[in-house]
């Protein structure tokens, strides 16, 4: 017999009865931390745990069960984990990507009817009422025996049968349905026949852990060499490591090591014309001796750059490479592959342009080639050479001039190979640019920090960063200056304003970087008043520091290797999520705190953002941030120069003179501890 479509009254047809099974009553309603609702992967660290929230309730009074869900991507099964609620219907759970490289998540959430009849039993009081609820309960747990298998099984046979005993007492009768043990080999076998599951997978990648913490040094290899006008080497390189070991830093970046093109070449000072001896732009790749996968024969051999990757590494360095996707005009890309660039009606390749700035000397690469697959493959080997030649960093230069899916594609083949690689993105551009870049997948980001100054710029713009919607993927990475950038705060500052630069981006951010030796030297000469270009820049010429010596009375690498030190020490220092500021009556001072999720760790940051002037104020911490209230004494040790002060309460007054420290680095502990506990008590 053939159905019928129910009418409505009136002669109109019903609705038809969804496909989907009717009694999945669990609600699913958001799960987080979420990208996007799951188009791009959220970031980790491996060894980490990951928090996941989801927001499931039912209707009625039942009670829910709700399970976390995770597998590596090329896992064939789940692991699971029990999800605890905490209020208004929203539940938590933690997993821990053991490695590098990426995962899935995902929830599943059901009504589970034998904790919903232990939960009303526990409620009554009548005998009678017990012994009924003790018989609905012997069924749920005689159909739990039937999904068990073994000594479960047998267990819970037993189990049911004694809750089908009804004669004796009704509490004792109670009693064992509510037994804690009994009840743990029932959960074991739940009934999820009218689970829901939540509708995706969400993606997560997980990153080694420099990819949340780390401090970069930035040089020009062919300026290493201890004599004047010489072309520096990689041997040259290897003799500064100890330099850069003993400041403190972990990743020693590179801008381009590629023979630089003849074609076109810019001169001192980006210059049109050249003359004897200039070195051009490293930016403007290949020539005769090769392309992207080549070395400038000046800086040395293959054999040379891998024992320098190597020496490195011995020190706990990362050499980082300058990756930058575009050609000089004698590059061997552009004869042997004309179609990857375009060419303008006068039958002239079109050089870059960002009007009115021109880069004669730079040719970038048409991404709307009929051959974008041959560029996008030929790209990626750019790669896969370097990481074959022992390299796992790469800074990426202005990745927002090029195709968005070539980096989505790139990124993600190359780090399903090599799950250790970290990209960092060089993106001076607008901010939704920036934050799509990262969820393509950069591991880090450049950020505007170098042009915010004031404590209302700093408080908004690292608020943003550490607690705004894009934590869960955009991983700042803070520069004082780059070769690119003297920022006009640095101009007349003097030896004050770098200190103070540097503290701010080593304690605001768990990953900073700094061009040397231009930084550590103070070297703060603008090519014209207001230009953010350095005089002399170290991109078209050679530079002669001197003596490399953390010991220079007139450089800051000792404060540097001090606060290197301090990041290193203090873990609440190496990550972004718990940055909070503070409020202080003077806005030439700016007080800030990170902690670790224990507490354990918590480091409390005062700094004077007046370079010329001593300032002073009061300090009002947040008691229920720092679990402080207006009774409590506790101890604040300045790690820049270890002295100690008892605060007490939430209001406290500092001064501080720019001559002599930029700020106070406190290490705060909540207990104040007697003279027996001083590093020099004896």
């Amino acid at each position: 017999m053939a159905t019928r479509t129910p009418s409505r009254p009136g002669g109109k047809t019903a609705d038809a009865i969804p496909d989907e099974d009717g009694r999945q009553r669990a609600v699913i309603d958001a799960v987080m931390p979420v990208v996007d609702a799951g188009r791009f992967a959220v970031k980790a660290i491996a060894g980490e745990p990951v928090r996941v929230q989801a927001n499931c309730f039912t209707d009625g009074h039942d009670v829910l069960r709700v399970v976390l869900r995770w597998r590596a991507e090329a896992a064939i099964g789940h692991q699971e984990v029990e999800m605890a609620l905490a209020y208004n219907d929203e539940w938590f759970a933690s997993f821990t990507p053991e490695a590098p490289g990426r995962y899935h998540y995902t929830v599943t959430a059901w009504v589970d009817h034998f904790e919903s009849w232990r939960h009303e039993l526990s409620r009554r009081v009548d005998d009678e009422d017990i012994r009924i609820a003790a018989l609905v309960g012997a069924e749920l747990v005689e159909d739990a025996a039937k999904r068990a298998k073994g000594d479960d099984k047998i267990a819970l046979k037993n189990w049911a049968k004694q809750l089908r005993k009804n004669g004796g007492d009704a509490q004792a009768l109670k009693a064992l349905a509510l037994d804690p043990l009994q009840a743990e080999l029932a959960r074991r076998h739940p009934d999820r026949q009218g689970a829901t599951h939540f509708p995706i997978e969400l993606p997560l990648v997980a990153d080694r852990p420099r990819a949340r913490y780390s401090s970069w040094y930035e040089l020009f290899p062919r300026s290493t060499s201890p004599e004047p006008g010489q072309h520096g080497t990689f041997k040259d390189v290897e003799a500064r490591l100890p330099y850069v070991a003993e400041m403190g830093f972990d990743v020693l970046y590179f801008p381009p090591i590629h023979p630089i093109g003849r074609e076109k070449r810019k001169g001192r000072n980006n210059a049109l014309t050249t003359e004897a001896g200039d070195v051009g732009s490293p930016w403007a790749i290949g020539a005769s001796e090769g392309g992207h996968k080549s070395i400038l024969p000046e800086l040395g051999s293959p054999e040379d750059f891998r024992s320098l990757v190597g020496k490195a590494k011995a020190l706990g360095l990362d050499i980082a490479m300058d990756i930058a996707f575009q050609c000089a005009p004698d590059h061997p890309y552009v004869q042997a592959h004309p179609e990857w660039f375009r060419w303008r009606p006068d039958g002239t390749v079109q050089y870059a342009e960002n009007p009115p700035k021109k880069y004669q000397d730079i040719y970038p690469f048409n991404f709307e080639t009929d051959d974008w697959r041959a560029l996008w493959q030929e790209l990626k080997s750019v790669f896969d050479h370097w990481i074959g030649e022992g390299v796992t960093i790469f800074r990426v230069d202005n990745p927002h001039t090029k195709a968005f899916p070539f980096w989505e594609w790139a990124i993600t083949a190359i780090k399903r190979e090599h799950p250790e690689v970290l990209f960092l993105a060089e993106a001076f551009t607008r901010p939704k640019v920036m934050h799509r870049l990262a969820k393509l997948g950069y591991s880090q980001s450049y950020t505007y920090f170098t042009w915010r100054n004031t404590k209302q710029e700093l408080t908004d713009y690292f608020t943003e960063l550490s607690q705004g919607p894009g934590k869960d993927y955009f991983r700042p990475n803070v520069w004082p200056n780059t070769p690119d950038i003297l920022n006009e705060h640095l101009h007349a500052g003097g030896r004050p304003i770098f200190a103070l630069r540097l503290v701010l981006a080593a304690t605001l951010s768990s990953s900073y970087g700094i061009y040397g030796p231009a930084y550590e030297l103070l070297d703060n000469v603008p090519r014209s008043p207001g230009s953010e270009e350095y005089l002399n820049s170290e991109k078209y010429q050679l530079r002669h520091w001197g003596d490399w010596d953390v010991a220079r009375p007139d450089s800051l690498a000792q404060l540097i290797a001090k606060v290197n030190g301090i990041r290193r020490d203090n873990p609440a220092l190496q990550s972004n999520e718990s940055l909070r500021f503070f409020h202080t009556d003077n806005d030439q001072l700016i007080a800030y705190a990170k902690q670790t999720a224990d507490g354990d760790n918590l480091i409390l940051t005062i700094a004077n953002l007046d370079p010329h002037n001593p300032q002073s104020g009061w300090i009002t911490l947040e008691g229920d941030v720092l679990n402080l209230d207006h009774s409590s004494q506790y101890e604040v040790h300045d790690l820049l120069n270890e002295q100690r002060f008892t605060w007490q309460g939430l209001r406290n007054f500092v001064i501080l003179d720019p001559r002599q420290a930029p700020a106070h680095v406190f290490r705060l502990r909540k207990r104040v501890q007697d003279e027996r506990h001083f590093d020099n008590f004896a």
